[in-house]
């Protein structure tokens, strides 16, 4: 589901055997979503494998967080932690006075006084909720990486036998919201393994608990209030509400205010139930994408293509519409070759690993992608994988493996940034959109190829005469 939470890292081997190849009978290994393994990664993940992910700042958390316990069996309440301490940014109130607040908001707001008894027993604080928070790390895998593990022939083999298997749900869907089945798939499959994993923490204590700490509370007292009208409604009951530790929800892990405003119901039965039924995660998958992020009927969204050399490489950025014709014009084609149409529609030139990587078209429907989940490793990988499901043909090779400064070298490079008077975010060797648009404007002053990708060569000019040059970045390896 789309979140600010950007938790990416390195998957282990059964949640990509089980994503590609359902059918063998591997246990799961963690409540969470795949997509979110951090704790088992970081033990494994080297710093080389940190890229650029485009990411919103965070600030600097505990490396280590205790495990929340297991949820109580439905039906059963959640255990009221003691009280925490006062959060500042509510003038010292206690959790309770901040509850009982937030109680009248949601009943201001048309939630029931039968919903909100039914849900009391789960409106508990828990400190290790926020300690997740405020512990999580964003880790950035190069594109092909992730590509590799999450858009495989084997995840895009299983999507299509999804696809074929709930047809008739798919295309309604398609039908009613001018959302294609790839799209729809590729998001279930990233995010759940379609219902594979769905996490395994009741929500309501994550909701409330996020919503009194500071960070984000006016996003969470409006997610928690979502919640309770979820209830409300007749959807699911509080002992339901099962899932990731953000309280996101569902096979395609909706936040509650996605779950209340755009789930549907398909099946029929009465109640919109995106944790069990098939049908209601189909159609209100396209749902959202088409309603909340906005998706044109019958547009692409990623195409991959090839760009000479001596493509001027300053326009190849997001923020950059151009023609298809005028891409034409300054020679790019498809991968094997083949000249672009020669029409108006606009794209944008998508570069993930810099110009000696990947290179695709990125069109209006893209922005669907990066509204959904603003990681662009992310968001690329999830377009990607919807075009392989819909039949394109895996990636082209780069003729030469991509070279990765390392770590210590990217952080670097994002303080010097810092020091020219760069907005960078947080200085944290992950090269998210502020740093990769720091990264553009020095290569253009230093008339070197304006591709946003940091180089052991934008590092030497940044670090100026007289400075040791540190050994050449490492080279990832080529894509499939």
């Amino acid at each position: 589901m789309p979140t600010i939470l950007i938790e990416l890292a390195c998957f282990e081997m059964v949640g990509t055997l089980r994503f590609a190849h359902p059918t063998i009978p591997f246990k799961p290994v963690t409540s969470m979503p795949l997509f979110r393994f951090l704790v088992a990664a970081a033990a494994s993940l080297s710093l080389s494998s940190f890229a650029i992910a485009q990411t919103v700042p965070a600030p600097t958390r505990p490396a280590v967080v205790q495990p929340r316990p297991l949820a109580p069996a439905p039906g059963q309440p959640v255990a009221r932690a003691p009280s925490p301490r006062a959060a500042a940014c509510h003038n010292g109130m206690s959790f309770d006075r901040f509850l009982a607040d937030l109680k009248q908001q949601a009943l201001a707001d048309g939630v029931s006084q039968r919903a909100l008894a039914e849900a009391a027993p789960y409106l508990t604080y828990d400190q290790s909720i926020v300690n997740r928070d405020r512990g999580q790390r964003v880790f950035g895998q190069v594109f092909n990486e992730f590509s590799r593990n999450r858009a495989s022939d084997g995840a895009a083999k299983n999507a299509q036998a999804r696809v074929r298997m709930h047809a008739a749900a798919f295309n309604r869907a398609e039908k009613e919201y001018g959302v294609p089945p790839a799209v729809i798939a590729a998001f279930w499959g990233l995010e759940s393994s379609f219902g594979a994993e769905l996490g395994k923490l009741h929500t309501l204590p994550s909701l409330v608990s996020l919503a009194y700490d500071c960070r984000r509370s006016e996003m969470f007292q409006k997610e928690t209030i979502a919640a309770l009208k979820i209830i409300d409604r007749g959807d699911l009951t509080p002992a339901e509400m099962i899932g990731s530790w953000a309280g996101e929800l569902g096979q395609t892990q909706f936040l509650p205010t996605h779950y209340f405003n755009y789930a549907v119901d398909y099946d029929g039965d009465g109640h919109r139930n995106m944790l069990r039924s098939v049908p209601d995660v189909i159609g209100s998958t396209a749902n959202y994408i088409a309603n909340g992020l906005k998706w044109r009927r019958g547009e692409p969204w990623l195409q991959e293509v090839r760009a000479p050399a001596n493509f001027p490489w300053d326009q190849a950025d997001l923020t950059v519409k151009l023609s298809r014709a005028k891409f034409a014009q300054l020679g790019v084609t498809y991968p094997d070759g083949r000249p672009l149409p020669n029409d108006d529609m606009p794209a944008s030139l998508l570069l993930p690993m810099g110009r000696t990587g990947p290179a695709f078209l990125a069109y209006a429907n893209f922005a669907a992608y990066t509204e959904w989940n603003n990681s662009l490793i992310y968001s690329t990988t999830a377009a990607y994988l919807a075009t392989r499901i819909a039949g394109a043909p895996p990636m082209r090779q780069p003729s030469a493996p991509v070279a990765q400064l390392p770590f210590h070298e990217l952080k670097e490079l994002q303080q010097l940034l810092v020091r020219a008077g760069f907005n960078v975010g947080k200085v944290d060797g992950v090269m998210g959109q502020l740093s990769r648009t720091a990264v553009k404007t020095m290569q253009i002053k230093y008339g070197l190829p304006a591709d946003s990708w940091p180089t052991a060569e934008l590092l030497a000019r940044m670090r100026g005469p007289g400075v040791q040059a540190q050994p050449a970045g490492m080279v990832m390896p080529a894509a499939r």
